[in-house]
């Protein structure tokens, strides 16, 4: 690939911001997640500081100041990369939070720290050395990498798939944003990183609705009983809530009570029953224009979305499912749509035409692009 190429895709953009004013922010730690009017750039930033501002594609965003430390596996550069660390084969044989609740005071003390640690992760983002460079991914992506366990096992470090996840997060912290729309090459891995977020995102949100939709009903149910489920199955005790129904549902995973964030002030508590229910579910719909009509989403995970084939057309049905995801003129919900394109003639099209109706650099008065969306196209040389 050449270097243009690879720098229209993704580059460090400098000098976009005064020093003095980043190093003054900093250090007050006072830039806040989400959109910056006045230096109009996206921070995803969960610490109140701003490293380097990157463009992916036209988006510009902030990532957090890289720490003076960072995790590395070895000490030389061409052995530093990313690897997935085990649960605990401790932590591993506990089932739920009433396990934990029943173990004694000096287990607690021993594992509150890692478990406390992860959420961090989860909700920050995880920073590593890689081949000598301090390099950050999201807490999605954390997520993705360390606790979804998809068919080949734990998936493995991409550099495409961290700007899919640094374009997603700025998707998600941009108030003007609906989602993303990604146009992707065959095996990249999309089905598997939206699955990732759908459990993700539900199994932290009270009172909410996660949905899937794919090119057909069946495709949008095999994704959530082979992908969704399985993910969901093997988190970790502290990550997963306890569910209404079965483990392996075919139709709805139930949230009813959560496993609660545990800390050093709660870690002793045992009075299950003072347990609050998440109230959170994840479904399916089969595939029609009208799909999740009328309901409110928090999530929408939009599978093989240029393969609806007539009479279902996947513009219609974007403009029914976009105002699932909005609360009068807020938005509430945020939409992962992706991708390989079919044949104009077949579904290609009208893909196309959303995607091309999500260009950053054109947006309306309210700062919104046409189809409220984001693009985002990584070519298979990153792959």
């Amino acid at each position: 690939m050449q270097k243009e190429e690879q720098d229209s895709i993704y580059r460090v953009v400098q000098d976009y911001i005064p020093n003095t004013v980043r190093a003054t922010k900093n250090k007050a730690k006072s830039w806040v997640y989400g959109y910056d009017e006045k230096y109009d750039f996206i921070v995803i930033s969960k610490d109140g500081t701003v490293g380097d501002i990157v463009d992916i594609q036209g988006l510009k965003i902030g990532l957090p100041l890289a720490p003076r430390l960072c995790p590395q596996r070895h000490k030389k550069p061409e052995e530093q990369y990313w690897e997935r660390m085990p649960i605990p084969k401790e932590l591993s044989r506990i089932q739920s939070i009433f396990q934990w609740n029943e173990k004694p005071s000096q287990f607690k003390d021993r594992w509150v720290d890692y478990i406390e640690e992860e959420f961090d992760y989860r909700e920050r983002g995880y920073w590593f050395m890689n081949n000598g460079n301090p390099t950050y991914i999201t807490g999605s992506h954390y997520m993705y990498l360390q606790w979804a366990s998809i068919d080949v096992g734990y998936p493995d470090y991409r550099e495409a798939n961290r700007i899919y996840w640094i374009f997603w997060e700025a998707c998600r912290a941009d108030e003007r944003s609906f989602g993303m729309v990604y146009l992707k090459i065959r095996r990249s891995g999309f089905s598997f990183m939206s699955s990732s977020e759908c459990i993700n995102i539900g199994t932290l949100a009270r009172d909410a609705r996660i949905g899937i939709l794919s090119k057909t009903g069946g495709d949008a149910k095999k994704m959530f009983t082979d992908k969704v489920v399985p993910i969901n199955v093997r988190l970790p005790f502290f990550f997963r809530p306890v569910m209404d129904g079965m483990d392996k549902p075919k139709t709805e995973l139930a949230f009813r009570v959560p496993a609660s964030k545990i800390t050093k002030k709660n870690m002793y508590e045992t009075d299950d029953s003072d347990i609050e229910g998440l109230d959170t579910s994840i479904d399916w719909k089969n595939t029609d224009d009208n799909s999740y009509d009328g309901e409110k989403l928090l999530f929408l995970a939009h599978d093989e979305s240029a393969k609806w084939l007539k009479p279902n057309n996947i513009k219609d049905n974007w403009r029914v499912t976009k105002t699932c995801l909005r609360l009068g003129m807020k938005i509430i919900g945020k939409c992962m749509m992706g991708s390989t394109s079919n044949a104009l003639s077949k579904g290609g099209q009208n893909y196309k035409d959303i995607y091309e109706d999500s260009n950053v650099s054109q947006r309306n008065k309210n700062g919104q692009t046409k189809s409220g969306l984001y693009g985002l196209f990584i070519p298979m040389e990153w792959n």
